[in-house]
């Protein structure tokens, strides 16, 4: 038996390899499926089967592209229902894959079609567990994710994971490995640990939700405090979870496409189109394409691009470095993202060489950083009761927009965020509003600390 993560930072999410005498098993698969057909090829198997967990909310899964190339089954738990041919397992229900075989355990309460898979070894033993997004480590999934106007509310899910986790998950046994979908920086927990595979054992001593003496009402109390409100993208990656989704490799085939600056320019003009620069956020400052929004590729970008783009139908047109102009397309697609029109050729210098106009960032020292200036804090409430400048607005990223009025119309204002890649995606955002009378503390408040402002 073989068993591998396959870990994508940007997304926090864990994807899945299982493979047993020739036969493999795909758990949540990334949109872009051609690795697992060609890692199933060189270990001369076959992919039989492709398991999701639940329908996704953070990103668009690859399994009905994944379907169409392998012919192999898509299996769901209980309560799900789709709009495409698939194998909707009962609880219990067990598949064999080689030597091993794979129970499905239906643990409602982060989605009522929330499903663990137990797999056991070629012994018959149990041996780990595919989570999805019911047992995070330090963590479990959120439950105030039901689609609008389901007549279930985040307290009655709250209950109804608080029983799968005591009737489904706890009895198994302490040497049990834990694979949860995802990990640190997803934003489907609150509290997860930057660890990405663990054992049941330890987790039930360290996970709060699993402490064996805590109440049902306990649980809801906290599973539910502190939760921020969910990214406006995840109902519409859901949708296309459920109903379907183009091919990424049509998306990138048509999106892929280099522009001239003058091209560039009338479709910008034509279409509406959000001009996104992903560069990293030094070049950002120093030169950038006006109105451009900032959401740098080298961090946590798709979750990003999700969170402040409204509409994934949004037409988009890119800045890119040299090279990454693919990759960019992959990105925003895995979380549905697929109406990008072409990116600038020869990026950022090339409308800079055409003479064009373009604006800046002004940043300053975080020695220099004045008590008295009023200071935007746009990191989470959370970072921000840890410790901030005497005096600051916290005024989080993912909810910028709601904050532009509190904003002063005179004067110099302060921004920054943890590190400097927050604050400039908001500096970014608001010179797109038309403010401008603003400076960036640059390494935010990581360095602003060490002068103990």
């Amino acid at each position: 038996m073989k068993i591998e993560q396959l870990y994508t930072g940007c997304l926090a999410q864990g994807a899945y390899y299982i493979e047993s005498d020739g036969e493999v098993a795909i758990i949540d698969p990334l949109r872009e499926v051609q690795p697992y057909i060609d890692q199933a090829s060189e270990a001369n198997a076959s992919i039989k089967y492709i398991f999701e967990t639940h329908f996704h909310a953070d990103f668009v899964s690859g399994h009905i592209t994944l379907s169409k190339k392998t012919n192999a089954p898509i299996i769901y738990g209980p309560n799900a229902n789709p709009n495409f041919d698939c194998i909707i397992a009962e609880d219990g229900q067990v598949f064999s894959l080689g030597k091993i075989t794979i129970t499905a355990l239906h643990t409602p309460g982060h989605t009522m079609e929330s499903t663990t898979y137990l797999v056991k070894d070629e012994t018959g033993k149990d041996y780990a567990i595919f989570s999805g997004d019911t047992l995070f480590l330090g963590d479990v999934g959120r439950p105030d994710l039901a689609q609008k106007g389901a007549e279930i509310t985040a307290e009655d899910l709250a209950k109804t994971l608080f029983n799968s986790l005591r009737n489904k998950i706890m009895p198994l046994a302490d040497d049990v490995i834990v694979y949860p979908a995802h990990g640190a920086g997803s934003a489907c927990g609150k509290n997860m640990m930057k660890e990405t595979v663990d054992t049941l054992g330890n987790q039930k001593k360290v996970n709060y939700a699993l402490r064996v003496d805590m109440t049902e009402d306990e649980f809801v109390t906290e599973v539910l405090d502190g939760l921020v409100a969910p990214p406006d993208y995840f109902p519409l990656n859901v949708k296309l979870n459920k109903e379907g989704y183009e091919d990424i490799d049509d998306v990138i085939h048509r999106a892929n496409k280099p522009l001239s600056v003058e091209e560039f320019k009338a479709l910008a003009n034509s279409t509406g189109a959000l001009v996104l620069d992903v560069r990293h956020q030094d070049e950002y400052c120093l030169g950038h394409i006006p109105r451009s929004i900032f959401i740098g590729i080298h961090s946590g970008f798709a979750p990003w691009a999700g969170a402040l783009i409204a509409d994934i139908q949004q037409p988009i047109l890119l800045v890119t470095p040299i090279g990454k102009e693919e990759e960019t397309i992959t990105r925003l697609s895995r979380v549905g993202f697929d109406n990008t029109l072409g990116f600038l050729a020869g990026g950022y210098e090339a409308w800079k060489e055409s003479g064009n106009k373009f604006d800046t960032i002004d940043s300053i020292e975080a020695k220099d950083t004045k008590v008295a200036t009023a200071t935007f804090d746009v990191r989470k409430p959370t970072e921000f009761e840890q410790g901030s400048i005497k005096g600051a607005y916290n005024s989080p990223l993912s909810e910028i927009n709601k904050h532009l009025e509190k904003f002063p119309n005179e004067g110099i204002f302060q921004i920054h965020c943890a590190g400097g890649y927050r604050s400039i995606i908001a500096g970014s955002i608001l010179k797109s509003r038309g403010i401008h009378n603003f400076v960036n503390i640059l390494g935010g408040y990581n360095e602003i600390k060490k002068f103990q402002i």
